[in-house]
């Protein structure tokens, strides 16, 4: 998520020409006087000083009841030749003239600003200064008739009380139907789904992060990066946006898919899970909503779009050296620590992804970074986040997809290159692996997985984990410069390693 201009200096005005030694003649002034003059013989005299020459304005003269007095500062005065205009105050330029009160409504006019036009006929006025003049006089038509009015409701009040003039409006915020459409609708029925997560350690260290209800049972969804801290010996709570808390248990997370499963104890009654999405049916361009705790602060809504799909993303959970791997939807909503574990919904609020990380202009590359969003934000599609979720309810372990290979997780390389060795000296491809019975060898280099392209190591772990064991893929590999392809089924491991 100041005023540089006071007045009318945004308006575009033609320039007004220098103000002349002596104040202008005003533009009610009779025609011939000469600018500045006395009247010159044959004019039209002055009015006498006790013949008032103040008008009431047009829309007041129509009202019914008494005639309201005019203010002291509003009494016609005695006209008074120019040439007794008192010395100006040099501090103070161009001084105002005094002159009659030829305009409608009374008063001294303003400094610069004509009379109020009067009908077609003997007595009709020219206009002076443009643009700056036609504004003054609709200042003091409306001010003059505004003020007439407005005394003349005060003063025909019946009761003779004092009381308030206000009007309530009709369509006042509390009154405004919120569509399901639209994000204030979509949020209003979220908010109450999505809990503010707080993980203490046991040496006290922790930190706040975001999750969300996944079904009546209780079990929140969130990031396994969230909770890491307080998952063996710490403390977790769940503080939902009326501001009841209460405390978690961890049922099983995902290192690898940076997914995390809590239950609720004591869970209440009437949960209402958030619905889920399809996250393979989402588009570029495609409206979203994130709510999260971004730096603490609970219950905030952003909004932005699907700005790119299947972005590879390597993201640490902060309390080890391993990496967590995701074909990633990127977002341009807001996105900040304490967000991660957050739904990211679509425009009629269904969950699509949750919010893990961000891109870092210090150096760390996408991760929780204490930077703030710079409109990269990035959110594991929900497809496999339900996926893993099940197998964390079901088991309390993730079950990884994989095609039996270690490769090199340089980044940008053109492809994942399959490494000479694997682990601790480990074969790099698995004896009767899957690739193994792909025919694929240590230094193939896969450039596509499917039809998407592969960059690197980091792309194509990302893509094999939005699968299932068991699901077959074509790969698509270089060896000796020549391009050849392998279908394999992909296999499982269970637990993190």
């Amino acid at each position: 998520m100041s005023t540089e201009n006071e007045g009318n200096e945004g308006n575009t005005v033609p320039s007004v020409p220098s103000v002349p030694s002596a104040p202008p003649v005003p533009a009610a002034a009779p025609e011939g006087t000469p600018p500045g003059g006395p009247a010159t013989p044959g004019a039209t005299p002055p009015p006498p000083a006790d013949a008032p020459t103040a008008q009431i304005p047009a829309a007041a003269a129509h009202q019914s009841g008494p005639e309201p007095s005019m203010p002291h500062h509003e009494q016609p005065q005695p006209y008074q030749p120019p040439s007794q205009q008192p010395p100006a105050d040099p501090a103070s330029w161009p001084p105002p003239p005094a002159v009659p009160s030829y305009a409608d409504g009374g008063g001294t006019p303003v400094w610069g600003a004509p009379a109020t036009a009067e009908p077609e006929g003997p007595r009709k006025r020219r206009a002076a200064s443009g643009l700056i003049a036609a504004v003054a006089v609709a200042a003091l038509v409306a001010g003059g008739v505004g003020g007439a009015l407005g005394y003349w409701a005060a003063d025909s009040n019946d009761s003779g009380s004092s009381g308030s003039t206000t009007v309530a409006a009709s369509n006042s915020p509390k009154d405004f139907k919120r569509e399901a459409g639209t994000v204030a609708g979509v949020a209003a029925n979220a908010l109450p789904s999505v809990v503010t997560i707080d993980a203490q350690s046991g040496d006290g260290e922790g930190g706040t992060g975001t999750g969300f209800v996944y079904d009546k049972e209780g079990h929140i969804l969130t990031n396994n990066h969230v909770v890491a801290s307080a998952a063996d010996n710490g403390q977790l709570t769940a503080t939902f946006s009326d501001g009841k808390k209460y405390d978690a248990e961890v049922v099983g997370r995902a290192q690898g898919y940076d997914v995390a499963v809590l239950k609720l104890k004591n869970a209440p009654d009437g949960l209402t899970p958030l619905p889920l999405g399809d996250s393979e049916k989402v588009a570029v361009g495609d409206s979203t909503i994130a709510i999260g705790a971004p730096f603490g602060l609970s219950n905030t809504v952003t909004t932005g779009i699907i700005s790119a799909k299947d972005r590879p993303v390597a993201s640490g959970d902060g309390s080890s050296n391993k990496n967590s791997y995701m074909s990633a939807l990127q977002t341009d909503a807001s996105i900040n620590p304490g967000n991660s574990g957050g739904p990211l919904l679509d425009a009629g609020g269904a969950v699509i992804g949750i919010n893990s990380a961000i891109q870092s202009t210090t150096g760390g590359g996408a991760g929780q970074s204490q930077a703030g969003s710079i409109g990269l934000g990035f959110a594991i599609p929900v497809n496999q986040a339900k996926n893993v979720a099940e197998q964390l309810i079901k088991t309390g372990q993730p079950v990884y997809p994989v095609i039996g290979a270690t490769v090199t997780m340089e980044e940008k390389t053109g492809g994942a290159t399959i490494s000479d060795q694997g682990a601790a000296g480990t074969p790099a491809v698995t004896p009767n692996g899957p690739a193994a019975k792909a025919g694929l060898k240590a230094g193939d280099v896969i450039t596509k997985f499917d039809d998407t392209v592969v960059e690197s190591g980091p792309t194509l772990i990302g893509e094999i984990w939005t699968h299932k064991p068991g699901d077959k893929v074509t790969l698509t590999y270089k060896r000796d410069g020549k391009t050849a392809t392998a279908e394999l089924v992909l296999g499982e491991r269970k637990g993190d390693s």
